[in-house]
Parts: C-alpha cells; sequence; structure tokens
C-alpha cells in the first residue's frame, strides 16, 4: 500500500480536523437560526391572535443580548419590534399597542380588541431593557376563583396576555391531580380512595395548599383526564413564549388512606383550617420531612411529573400555608425545611423551591429567628420567595431581604376578587423602585399574586412595566391609561383618570369587600369608604366623557356600581336608626329604597360580561357529560362565591361578587329577608332576632348553593345612559 508523504499525513488530519470545526459551526449557525426563527414565528402566531390582518404591519426580529430587551422602530411603512426572544418581542407589541394604537389587551377571550384604522408609526426608534429577570403570575387561589372553568379557548389568549406583559414564570398547576392519581396508585391506594382524598375542582387550590381534603368531592376521573390534556397544552404554549412554568413539588400532603395503610409513619394532623362543619372529616395529614417515605413520595411526585409535564426545574411547595407548623423549633424548622430542599434536589439536581411568603405574615407564632432558621435551611439561592402581599406589607424590609434568598416583589391586589375599587398605581410606582434601590442584590424580580382576576387590570400591567427600565413619570402612566380607555388623546378624560387614580383606587381602605356581599344583619360594623363623594363625583364625570371602547364603559359600570352600594350602606344605617326609633314609617320607606337600590345595581353590572355570574355558571356547567355531572359543577361554582364552605359560620361570602346574577337572585333576596323581618317585627311589637335571622338567611343560602333557587340575569342596557339616570336618581 502507498504510504504517504509525512507533510502530507499533516496537512491531511489538518484538513479534517479544520473541515469538522467548519460542520460544528454550520451546524451551530442552523441551530441558532433555527431558535430565531422559531422565536420570530412564536411572536408573528401571536400577533395574528391579537391583530388579526393587521398583523401583516408588524415584523419581528431577532437580536442577540444577555438581557430581556426589545426595540421599536418603523420601516418601510412596517412596524419592527427586534428583541432577545418570543417574550420580549410580544412584551415589545403591547408596549407599542399601549402607547402608540391606545389599545389595552384585556385577559378574557371575550373581551373586545379595539385597534385603530390605521397602526401609527414609531417616529424615533425605543430600546427598553429589564431590570429584573422574574416576572411571576397567579395564585393558587386564582385557579379556584377563577380560572376552574377555562378550556384551551380562554387559556390561549390568557397566556397570550402574559407574554404580552412580559410574565415568565406562570404558576402552572392545571391537571397536577392526574399525577398524584397515579402516584398514590402506586403506594397502595385504590380509585375510589384517590378521587374522594381530592377536593372538587373550585376547591382545588386549598386542597394543594393543605388546607383541607375532599370537600365538594370525589373529584370525577373526566375532570382530571381532560385537565391533564388542557395543562399539556398550556406548558407547551407557555415555554415556545419563553417562560419557565412553575409546576408543583410534594410539601407533605398526604391522604388519611395513605397514613392508614402505612404503619409508623412521621405525621401529624394539621391545624384546624376554614370553620367547617364536621371538621376531622375534612383535616389534613402533614408527613415529616424527616420520614424515610417522605423522600420516596417526593421522587415518585417528580418523576411521575416530569413523564407527563417535562420540567423546567422550578417548584412551588407551600407546607404550611395558613395551618401552624409541627413545630417553631429553630433548630427542626431547619431541619424541615432542609429535608423537603434535599428530597427535591435528589430527584432534580437542577430543582429551585419557590415559596410564598403569605403565612409567615398572616399566622401567628412566626418570628424572624424562626424564618431565618426555615429560609437558611435551604442552599442559597435555591429557594424563592414570592413577598406575597406587598402593596400593603412588604416583608423583605423585616427579613433582611429575606434572608439572602432570592425574592420577588408581589402585588395581590384582591381576596377572592371582591375588592373591585383598588388599583394603587402609586404604591406600585414608587415601592418598586425603592425596593429596586435599596433591598439588595437578590431582589429578582416582581409579580402578581392576585387570589382572582380583576376588573382593574390596568394595575397588573403596570406592575409588570416595572420590571423593565420604562420612560415616564406616574402622571404619564395615568394619562396613557385614559387613552387607551378613550381610545384617543383627550385631556378632559386624562383629568378625569388622573382623579380615579388619586382620589379613589390609591386611597387605602379599611376593609376589602362591599356592604352589599356580606351576610344582612343589624349589629355590621363597617363604614363606608372615605373616597364615597369623591366616587360620586368622577362617576358624573366620567359618563359625560363620550368613548365606544369596552374598556370605558366596563370603568363606568364598576365605580357606579360602588357608588350604589356605598348609598346603600347609608340607607341601612339610617334604617337601623329608624328601627331604633321605633319609626315604622321610615322603615317601610327606606326598606323599599334599599331593594330599588339593589335591584338597579343589578341592572347596571348587567350592561357589562365582566359583572355578569351567566360566563361562570355556563363555563361550569360546560365541563359536565351529564345532567348530574353538570349540576354538579355547578353546585362547586355557586358554593364557592356565596356560602363557601358548608357552615353558618365559616368563610361565608368571602367571594362575595357585584355579578348581576348574584344582586338579583341572592343579594337582593337575603337583604329583602332582612327588611321584611325587621319591620314584621315592628309591626307585632317583637324584637328582632339576630341568631334566628342568620340561621333563615343560611336555610335560603344552601338552597342557592344547592341549585333550588333559579338565577335570574337583568336585561342588557347602555351602561352610560343608564348611568345617567341612576346618577340623576340618587345623586342629584
Amino acid at each position: 500500500p502507498h504510504t504517504p508523504h509525512p507533510h502530507f499525513v499533516n496537512y491531511s488530519s489538518t484538513y479534517i480536523m479544520n473541515r469538522r470545526i467548519i460542520t460544528t459551526l454550520c451546524l451551530m449557525a442552523v441551530t441558532i437560526g433555527m431558535m430565531a426563527s422559531n422565536d420570530v414565528k412564536t411572536a408573528q402566531n401571536l400577533a395574528r391572535r391579537i391583530l388579526g390582518n393587521k398583523a401583516q404591519t408588524v415584523v419581528f426580529k431577532k437580536i442577540d443580548s444577555t438581557k430581556d430587551v426589545f426595540t421599536l422602530e418603523s420601516n418601510q411603512g412596517k412596524v419592527v419590534i427586534s428583541a432577545n426572544n418570543a417574550n420580549s418581542m410580544a412584551m415589545g407589541l403591547n408596549h407599542y399597542l399601549k402607547n402608540y394604537c391606545h389599545t389595552a389587551i384585556s385577559w378574557y377571550k371575550d373581551d373586545p380588541i379595539e385597534l385603530p384604522e390605521t397602526m401609527p408609526a414609531v417616529k424615533e426608534k425605543v430600546r427598553i431593557e429589564s431590570r429584573l429577570p422574574m416576572r411571576f403570575f397567579l395564585n393558587y387561589c386564582t385557579y379556584g376563583y377563577s380560572l376552574p372553568w377555562w378550556t384551551w379557548r380562554e387559556w390561549e389568549h390568557f397566556i397570550d396576555w402574559m407574554a404580552l406583559n412580559g410574565v415568565n414564570m406562570p404558576l402552572a398547576i392545571t391537571g397536577q391531580e392526574s399525577t398524584w392519581y397515579n402516584v398514590w396508585k402506586k403506594f397502595g391506594l385504590n380509585d375510589e380512595e384517590i378521587r374522594s382524598f381530592f377536593s372538587g375542582p373550585a376547591y382545588l387550590g386549598w386542597h394543594r395548599m393543605c388546607n383541607f381534603d375532599a370537600f365538594m368531592g370525589p373529584l370525577p376521573r373526566d375532570w382530571m383526564d381532560r385537565q391533564q390534556t388542557l395543562q399539556k397544552q398550556i406548558l407547551k404554549r407557555q415555554r415556545e413564549l419563553n417562560m419557565t412554568p412553575v409546576l408543583s413539588g410534594f410539601a407533605g400532603h398526604v391522604p388519611a388512606k395513605f397514613v392508614e395503610k402505612h404503619k409508623g409513619l412521621k405525621y401529624t394532623d394539621v391545624s384546624y383550617w376554614g370553620s367547617f362543619k364536621d371538621p376531622e372529616r375534612y383535616r389534613c395529614r402533614f408527613l415529616f420531612a424527616t420520614d424515610p417515605m417522605f423522600a420516596k413520595i417526593q421522587r415518585a411526585f417528580i418523576e411521575e411529573q416530569t413523564r407527563m409535564y417535562g420540567t423546567d426545574h422550578m417548584y412551588c411547595i407551600d407546607p404550611f400555608n395558613e395551618v401552624d407548623p409541627p413545630t417553631f423549633n429553630c433548630d427542626s424548622l431547619a431541619m424541615l425545611s432542609r429535608g423537603i430542599y434535599e428530597s427535591l434536589a435528589a430527584a432534580d439536581k437542577d430543582a429551585h423551591w419557590l415559596q410564598m411568603s403569605w403565612t409567615y405574615k398572616y399566622m401567628p407564632g412566626w418570628n424572624g429567628e424562626r424564618m431565618k432558621a426555615l429560609f437558611r435551611g435551604v442552599p442559597q439561592g435555591r429557594l424563592i420567595m414570592l413577598d406575597y402581599w406587598c402593596e400593603n406589607v412588604q416583608m423583605w424590609k423585616t427579613t433582611e431581604s429575606f434572608y439572602g434568598q432570592p425574592f420577588i416583589w408581589c402585588y395581590l391586589n384582591n381576596f377572592g376578587g371582591r375588592n373591585r375599587l383598588v388599583a394603587p398605581s402609586d404604591r406600585i410606582y414608587n415601592y418598586i423602585d425603592n425596593t429596586y434601590e435599596k433591598a439588595g442584590s437578590n431582589f429578582s424580580g416582581v409579580g402578581a399574586t392576585l387570589e382572582a382576576l380583576d376588573v382593574n387590570q390596568f394595575a397588573f400591567s403596570m406592575l409588570f412595566d416595572k420590571a423593565w427600565n420604562m420612560p415616564g413619570s406616574l402622571n404619564e402612566w395615568r394619562n396613557s391609561l385614559a387613552d387607551q380607555r378613550m381610545g384617543r388623546i383627550d385631556e378632559k378624560a386624562r383629568k378625569v383618570y388622573r382623579d380615579y387614580c388619586e382620589r379613589v383606587l390609591d386611597v387605602p381602605r379599611t376593609y376589602n369587600y362591599t356592604f352589599v356581599e356580606s351576610r344582612p344583619g343589624m349589629k355590621k360594623k363597617d363604614k363606608c369608604t372615605p373616597t364615597r363623594e369623591a366616587q360620586n363625583e368622577i362617576w358624573k364625570e366620567m359618563v359625560n366623557l363620550n368613548s365606544d371602547r369596552d374598556g370605558y364603559k366596563m370603568d363606568v359600570v364598576n365605580i357606579g356600581r360602588q357608588c350604589l352600594e356605598e348609598h346603600f350602606y347609608v340607607l341601612w344605617r339610617k334604617f337601623v336608626v329608624a328601627y331604633d326609633c321605633y319609626d315604622l314609617k321610615e322603615m317601610k320607606r327606606l326598606g323599599s329604597e334599599m331593594k330599588e337600590v339593589l335591584a338597579d345595581e343589578a341592572a347596571l353590572t348587567a350592561c357589562h360580561p365582566v359583572f355578569s355570574m351567566k360566563r361562570w355558571i355556563e363555563q361550569a356547567r360546560s365541563w359536565g357529560n351529564s345532567a348530574e355531572e353538570k349540576d354538579y359543577y355547578e353546585r362547586n361554582a355557586r358554593r364557592i362565591v356565596t356560602v363557601w364552605n358548608n357552615n353558618l359560620a365559616g368563610l361565608n361570602d368571602y367571594a362575595g361578587r357585584p355579578w348581576d346574577g348574584l344582586l338579583k337572585s341572592f343579594y337582593l333576596p337575603r337583604w329583602s329577608m332582612f327588611v321584611d323581618r325587621a319591620i314584621d317585627c315592628r309591626e307585632r311589637g317583637t324584637e328582632y332576632d339576630e341568631d334566628s335571622f342568620v340561621k333563615e338567611c343560611y336555610e335560603f343560602e344552601e338552597k342557592f348553593c344547592e341549585l333550588e333557587v333559579p338565577i335570574e340575569y337583568p336585561q342588557k342596557q347602555d351602561p352610560v345612559q343608564l348611568s345617567r339616570q341612576l346618577l340623576k336618581k340618587y345623586f342629584e
């Protein structure tokens, strides 16, 4: 055989090596090109869903950057949005829509998207960078108060809203019951035992937080199967949009039947939660992380969840939400958190643990040393804390910035979906800037921990804007809000909306629910909001503006129904005085007007679908395959927004909503019962008995929850015209 010349051999080796390097570089270039192409394609698809045919006026380009960034400019009649990934591209699109098109995108699929006839040009190039890498969204409770009945139709648009606002860490806990079903079967539980452990669909958020078991269960198997399919769709789209979905981990919550079948476990019954009737029936069991079984369950769950849904190595684990820990000993708390983390890391070496701080503010017994022991039981950087209610209490200030662990500044806004006229733009704007300056390098992001989707969506949009180096002052942001509501620049509207923010939405509340949506009585101690007079003035000014925009009309309804509820409160106080003074004639007059106000509020809220119960009930019933199943889901849907649990003195009205169907068919009948009973007592010369009335009221509530009371919906009217009539009727 021919022996090549040594120099040729060296040359050939070098040539082959160079070809390999070139080939590798080409493959890398192709891969990078494909990634860029995927980001652009994902952003284009989102734009088509949002803009329809007008998506052709927008061009997306991929740029290299170690930070999230987007730029806007116009070129040859097109708006060019350049960004480092699809998520930033979506954020850039939303910035363009809000600030150039005066268009706000709602998180509700059925709210209209109102665009200008001609998409405006960007006169000067804009470049905006993210200053915080984490943008968290959602709350366990949101999955009960707002999301339980959604299908892919609603979720697809909702995920688009997240991307448009730069959300990249959504809580993604749909479908986890299918995972747990498979895990508990491996540990010896049968179908009935597992499904009876789970709560009903609307209550799964609290079951997942180890608050209670079984209530409104057993959970239908068909529900679990369909939720599993839905979760796969949700995660696929979230990952396409460069999000890191936060999946679940094992916190220690085990079924009672599991404890019975595995003797000798180190566990405890958690403290009672929720004031249930027959509390032992719903009480949870908590397995200690020091028990060898804990790590086995953690591994089984993480492996099964990863098989079903994949993983992004981010897990929410909340072992003590609104329940007492098994001990407050600092060494034991450190051992407990270390055990939870080590079991998680053994199942996924790249795991990060995300935990909400709510319980450490809410529950007694927690102090700095105990929290420090718990948080530092986890390696630094592996535990991410959600500072849960920062518009009210910023825990980072009293915990040395969570003792060095990364934390996310969160805006909560509402409890159960009931505190509607609250959107503190001043606190969001200023508190986040202050945190950025003073909290330290472990301040890692912002988040929205809303318990329910709220009508004041613009406050959440502002929150996520604050994660970027957005230009403009607070007043300029409020002006932009007015522009989006009107669909144009209108100085009169800007003045009205600035007043709305400053005199109503920014004012701290002493309570976060409205008087009407609470059980009637003679001894209630609530007070009128300090903004009552301002609300009346601004409602009048708002209805004198002129816009066809859906957001404007919703605002008219929102402030108007609050004005009516405050007026109702004044009438109630006068009614109580008339009762104490034995003034029967005045009681009848006031009682009649109280009923009339509630009927008018029902008519006003019927003017906009966001205040309608009809969608909530129809979506719930759509999950049923039979009349029996449809009724089961509707009972879940009715109960959680009214009585909540199964007890006269439980969480009644916690999630009360100013919805047309509830106002007409639930709140008005209850208040009518109260008025009629008080009048009857004075007519017969007897004393009103509060305890007796509460029992009567509870009987009606239970009938409503069990579908024995039909829901009536008022006729839809024009909100501006009706508002003018009501202003004249009650406030002129």
